[in-house]
């Protein structure tokens, strides 16, 4: 019957080929559609967002290049990542050992070099509210350039280094033909999980709670020194300031939380290869949520985003318009 599961060879031909699994017909069609949407919005809001910090010159900030290098990264997972793991569906790899390897690698960079953005948007950010005097002499537009450039230098690095074998010998952790593994021993799996994930977020969420009580701090300074109509706004703009960054460290903790935590315990636990992929998608969903959550907050890019939509920006001197 259609409504059960049949193995079936990913290569007929070959003797040592892997199984795949034939799913019904109405829930193989759900899930494609519903992964290949999740793909197109990530391209689609990332591509918004370079193209509005691009375009508009009041927008070449210090602030608004670490999130265009965030976005960068994010539209590559939505170009090059997620569209490979749809192809993955059906647990065959068709594209070679190369391919592999290199999916591999683009995997580890793409992710590492976004979480390195957002750690660099909160130093940024600390230093914005907390050290507000001294901004605008320490955060420089040169300044930010070397440390996007040491951002994305690093994750190739790293990423390198932790699939040394698997990229000098691709296929060598392959059991079957149309496959696509890799295999990290636990030292460097450790590693791995204290520069990118325990390392960063450890960073984040002390620099946006110091972040948050200044600027609580600051708004109960603020309302004792004004009228109520004041309080009111001043109390406004306190709860809009929590909100944003429990959004940012929740939402970044619910997409990877999962993933690390099975990189933790595979050693020592059978993971279901669904599950293994439904923690690969989250993880890769942080990246069609960021420009939602770092930029939808801010009124200029729904303006940019209605020039761009309206092809006003093919105007001339559109670049110059008025935005913040």
């Amino acid at each position: 019957m259609d409504a059960v599961e049949e193995a079936e060879l990913c290569f007929p031909l070959a003797n040592d080929s892997c199984t795949k699994t034939r799913r019904p017909r109405l829930e193989a069609t759900s899930v494609y559609v519903l992964l290949s949407v999740i793909s197109l919005l990530t391209v689609t809001l990332n591509l918004l967002v370079i193209v509005s910090i691009s375009h508009f010159r009041q927008l070449h900030g210090t602030t608004n290049l670490l999130l265009l290098s965030l976005a960068v990264s994010d539209l590559l997972v939505g170009l090059l990542l997620m569209p490979v793991e749809i192809l993955l569906y059906g647990h065959c790899w068709i594209l070679g050992d190369f391919a592999c390897a290199a999916n591999f690698f683009l995997g580890f960079l793409l992710v590492s070099a976004s979480v390195g953005n957002m750690m660099l948007i909160s130093v940024d950010r600390y230093m914005a509210i907390c050290d507000a005097m001294f901004y605008s002499t320490r955060v420089s537009v040169r300044r930010v350039q070397l440390s996007v450039c040491l951002n994305w230098m690093f994750s190739a690095v790293h990423s390198s280094w932790l699939l040394r074998d698997k990229l000098s010998k691709p296929g060598r952790f392959n059991s079957c033909h149309g496959e696509c593994v890799i295999t990290v021993n636990y030292a460097d799996g450790l590693v791995d999980l204290f520069v990118t994930f325990f390392g960063p977020v450890s960073v984040i969420v002390v620099l946006y709670t110091r972040v948050f009580v200044v600027a609580v701090s600051q708004a109960q300074a603020v309302r004792s020194q004004v009228k109520h109509s004041g309080a009111a706004m001043a109390k406004k703009s306190e709860l809009k300031a929590a909100r944003t960054l429990g959004v940012v460290v929740v939402v970044f903790l619910l997409c990877s939380c999962p993933y690390y935590y099975f990189s933790v315990v595979a050693e020592d636990a059978l993971v279901a290869p669904e599950t293994a992929a439904a923690q690969v998608w989250l993880l890769y969903l942080n990246s069609c949520l960021n420009p939602l959550i770092y930029t939808f907050f801010y009124p200029w890019f729904r303006k940019s985003v209605r020039l761009i939509v309206t092809l006003k920006i093919l105007q001339p001197d559109s670049c110059e318009a008025k935005m913040l």
